[in-house]
């Protein structure tokens, strides 16, 4: 039974149609997207009371959608609310909020039948998290290139969320096993792709580039390409070798959980003064001042939270 005065201080979650405190917001264990991985899903953050490139993510959501056969029976329109209202319940101004559709649990005890399932929409919004920690990102991230290749593209397909991470799992262990803060992997022809949700970009002269392989389609990576011809940048998604990564001038990483997140090492290989990047501190600091300014961002109206996107009066 749903509390009369839910607390969502900590976080505000929909699932089986309820809005409940995150604590109470659990996935049975016959759930294929817990017993098999089956789901998907996209996370947009919340700054300053507001969504940023929400459409975006719902754009994204709904290809990977498509991509695994999911029909979560929630619209586009009723996605959107939802989500507005999770973040309004829990009065968040700084968020992290995802939307997730699992394969559900099957009709059929013991099926391996995936039309057996009945599919699901949650949506939950908790405290800002960055993937790589502030006090990191101020002294650059020593990232190290795993042994361990990214999964094939022609298994897994890079451009759909998952949360297939076994590989990106054993290259973390091995990067803290050997004192680096994350790993990026290669794919098994040696170019560049992705670290554990965040794609990495490399700079050479006046060239930005970030991998066109094996990798995610960021919206802060997008957010980032949109923004380099203002600064005088060449954006540019192409292949990146090894040996590209290691005569790079800068590296610098990108998610919707920490934004844009210059790097100092890759490996034994210190960039500049073992500090962030010129360029990648301008492009950091141009990302956060364009929040500010209201690029690409949608208020949320917290006084009412079953109308978080009206005008707040």
């Amino acid at each position: 039974m749903t509390e009369a005065n839910p607390d969502f201080s900590k976080g505000a979650a929909y699932i089986n149609g309820q809005y409940v405190p995150i604590a109470e917001a659990k996935v049975p264990v016959g759930d294929w997207g817990f017993t098999h991985s089956d789901v998907t899903y996209d996370v947009v953050h919340v700054t300053d009371g507001g969504f940023f490139r929400l459409e975006d993510h719902l754009d994204r959501f709904h290809r990977s959608l498509e991509g695994y056969r999911l029909d979560p029976g929630v619209t586009r329109e009723e996605m959107r609310a939802i989500l507005g209202k999770v973040v309004a319940l829990s009065g968040l101004k700084d968020a992290f909020v995802a939307m997730i559709s699992t394969r559900g649990v099957p009709r059929v005890y013991g099926s391996r039948d995936p039309a057996d399932c009945d599919n699901t929409f949650i949506a939950y919004a908790v405290p800002w998290v960055d993937v790589i920690k502030p006090d990191v990102q101020a002294r650059g991230a020593h990232l190290l290139v795993a042994q361990v290749p990214r999964i094939s593209q022609n298994s897994l397909d890079p451009t759909l969320k998952n949360y297939m991470w076994r590989d990106f799992t054993r290259g973390m262990f091995e990067a803290k096993d050997k004192g680096f803060d994350t790993a990026i992997l290669l794919d098994s022809d040696g170019y560049l792709t992705e670290g554990a949700g965040f794609n990495v970009f490399i700079v050479k002269d006046d060239k930005v580039i970030t991998p066109d392989r094996g990798a995610l389609r960021g919206i802060t990576r997008l957010a980032v390409l949109d923004l380099c011809p203002e600064l005088g940048l060449e954006p540019i998604v192409g292949p990146i070798t090894f040996e590209d990564l290691m005569e790079a001038d800068e590296v610098f990483t990108t998610t919707t959980a920490g934004g844009v997140m210059p790097c100092a090492r890759v490996n034994d290989r210190i960039y500049g003064n073992d500090r962030p990047g010129p360029i990648s501190a301008k492009i950091k600091d141009t990302y956060w001042r364009k929040h500010k300014e209201g690029w690409h961002m949608t208020p949320v109206n917290y006084a009412d939270a079953d109308n978080p996107f009206s005008v707040a009066a």
